[in-house]
């Protein structure tokens, strides 16, 4: 308020000088003086109005920082209400000869003087702010509305600076936006090997997929860090969130393109049923219910050992379920208890059945080879044996892609229970019984993604078991829409599964996720990076390569083409109930050697070695279920 105080005379001064001709530099201060025209009286009634026109304006609420065309616009309008009061000042006070243009160069001139002291103030603060300071200059890829609003952020940063816009529009080069000049990529390259810029920020929060991950890879290979920054709507709207800044999207570590797994079928195939989903609280279960709400079941049962998980994905689902005019039934029970099942099954009159509920972490089953087994095999006979008894229409099994030729308790477990499927499937004309097998799913728990983000989250190490490994990966939607997809083109004892693309080295997916994460992977090459990648071996159990299908001899297609049936040998009755007791009686007698028996005489592929399963490796090329 005292500078536009102290403004306001100042002001008239200019403004008589540039109505009255130039400057005289014999009189006081080289100024017109005005008191030639106006009493002494007549400037202070025009000064304190003007004051007051001030005060009722309030400029000085307009935050300096954040001054904006807005508070140009109000420094403008209080500007034209000054010039306005002025006027009609002098018409009253008939002050002879007094110029008419007066009032609006008055208030012309302190527009001009307001605004051009505020952005000296602005100028001043921020350089005395940025002294001796070492923020790091950032690229910001894209000169739209994204791209402007992060600049505005980050001139308030004390940690970046915007030095450059870079655009592939070519219309945009050598523009300046927000005071930030758009050059080409070209130019990028330059700056980069030159360190006027350290980091890229991408600002197209409407980029394709593929486009992003082309534009990760070029600037991470300029030796730029990169970060993908979300737009500001999304943030608010819960589109994205702020870990978006700087971890990727599951889809963006893919490698391939999202499958689209939508289809009418799926609708028609749950709809006016009631469908119950045991392992309801996991990963894969609680998606398959999100989904399943969308398909307009009559009822849909939440099977679930585990109260906390329970009771998160009840909260979660309840008003979901409530829109949709879905029941929603919540039992806490283990799919091992018969009772318990038989109970949940009969009482509810459930038609379809989605098994997901298994042990399916590897290091964990190689040391608790009784509970896999107990869990995973005789679990799914339970669920099986009070599905077929209640006349279950429909059942679908989530497996493993390690359960072919398993050297794991995992594995092993999970392949075994693919044959109670198969052996129910056969004593039923009516049921429709199958299974899916799965790659890794990308967030789930457990799994390498969470992992290494935890690991890059705390400063590295990021930990990869062999440099060569790789694995199958989709999405935690995909895994869930393929089960949904099962259920419905299921005809009886079939596998299917989902074509992935190429298996996904880890350690690309490590270095990947260190770029994506705004840090670059310290290596030989590299010595002054952020993140270490370090090889510890492999795992008990683990495999370099997964496999997921039989030749392509033994392959038939589905109404969806990314999605293929087969067909996999299954043992007789005989074979079926032997294999079930000894588990049965393994189990019992909590003997885990015992368990490793019975895998290596009843899977293919599994050894039977008292101090574990051994490290195997499988060529890329010997697919084989």
């Amino acid at each position: 308020m005292a500078s536009d105080g102290l403004m306001l005379p100042l002001a008239l001064w200019v403004a008589f000088g540039f109505r009255l001709g130039p400057f005289d530099p014999s009189n006081s201060f080289g100024l017109i003086d005005p008191l030639t025209w106006l009493a002494l009286t007549d400037v202070v009634i025009i000064w304190l109005g003007s004051f007051g026109i001030l005060a009722a304006f309030r400029l000085y609420q307009i935050k300096l920082h954040a001054i904006d065309l807005d508070g140009i616009r109000r420094i403008a309008i209080c500007s034209a209400a000054i010039g306005l009061y002025t006027a009609i000042v002098a018409f009253f006070l008939q002050a002879p000869g007094f110029p008419r243009s007066i009032p609006i160069l008055y208030g012309a001139s302190f527009f001009l003087l307001a605004v051009s002291v505020r952005i000296a103030a602005l100028r001043a603060l921020r350089a005395a702010v940025n002294f001796g300071s070492n923020r790091t200059p950032v690229a910001i890829y894209g000169a739209g509305a994204a791209g402007i609003q992060l600049a505005a952020s980050l001139k308030q940063s004390p940690e970046l600076e915007p030095a450059m816009f870079v655009d592939d529009n070519p219309t945009l080069h050598n523009v300046v936006v927000s005071g930030i000049r758009v050059k080409p990529m070209e130019s990028l390259k330059k700056a980069v090997q030159q360190g006027r810029v350290k980091e890229v920020l991408i600002a197209i929060p409407s980029l394709p997929p593929e486009r992003k991950d082309a534009l990760v890879h070029d600037f991470g290979g300029l030796g730029a860090k990169v970060k993908v920054i979300p737009s500001y709507v999304d943030l608010i709207s819960g589109k994205a969130t702020v870990d978006a800044i700087t971890w990727a999207d599951p889809d963006d570590l893919l490698g391939r393109d999202k499958v689209n797994l939508d289809r009418p079928e799926i609708d028609q195939a749950y709809s006016e049923r009631c469908v119950m989903v045991t392992g309801a609280g996991g990963s894969i279960g609680g998606e398959l219910c999100r989904q399943l709400l969308k398909c307009s079941p009559s009822e849909l049962v939440l099977f679930e050992r585990s109260e906390p998980a329970l009771y998160e994905i009840e909260r979660e689902l309840k008003p979901l379920a409530e829109t949709e005019g879905v029941k929603l039934t919540c039992i806490l029970g283990s799919v091992t208890d018969r009772a318990a099942v038989d109970n949940a099954i009969r009482n509810r009159s459930v038609n379809v059945i989605l098994h997901a509920a298994a042990y399916k972490h590897v290091p964990l089953l190689e040391t608790n080879e009784v509970e896999g087994a107990r869990n995973n095999i005789l679990g799914t006979h339970t669920v099986v044996e009070a599905a077929l008894q209640a006349d279950v229409a429909r059942l679908i099994h989530v497996s493993t892609d390690k359960a072919v030729r398993p050297v794991n308790v995992m594995g092993a477990t999970k392949r075994l229970a693919e044959l109670v499927i198969q052996g129910a499937q056969a004593r039923s004309a009516n049921a429709k019984y199958s299974f899916v097998r799965f790659g890794n799913v990308l967030g789930s728990s457990g799994s390498v993604v969470p992992l290494f983000t935890r690991q890059i989250t705390a400063g590295g190490p990021v930990t990869v078991t062999h440099a060569e490994v790789t694995r199958y990966f989709m999405t935690i939607p995909e895994a869930a829409r393929l089960v949904l997809l099962a259920g419905a083109y299921a005809r009886g004892d079939e596998l299917f599964v989902l074509d992935m693309g190429e298996p996904v080295r880890i350690m690309d997916l490590a270095k990947r996720m260190i770029t994506l994460s705004g840090r670059s992977v310290r290596d030989d090459d590299n010595t002054n990076g952020d993140i270490e990648i370090k090889v510890v071996g492999l795992r008990p159990g683990e495999k370099l390569y997964e496999e997921l299908l039989v030749d392509t001899d033994a392959l038939t297609s589905t109404p969806h083409r990314k999605i293929m049936r087969a067909k996999t040998s299954k043992f007789s009755d005989e074979r079926l109930g032997a294999m079930l007791s000894a588990v049965q009686e393994a189990v019992n007698q909590r003997d885990g050697r015992a368990v490793r028996a019975i895998a290596s005489q009843y899977v293919d592929g599994f050894p039977a070695i008292s101090q574990g399963a051994p490290v195997v490796e499988f060529p890329k090329k010997g697919r084989s279920i």
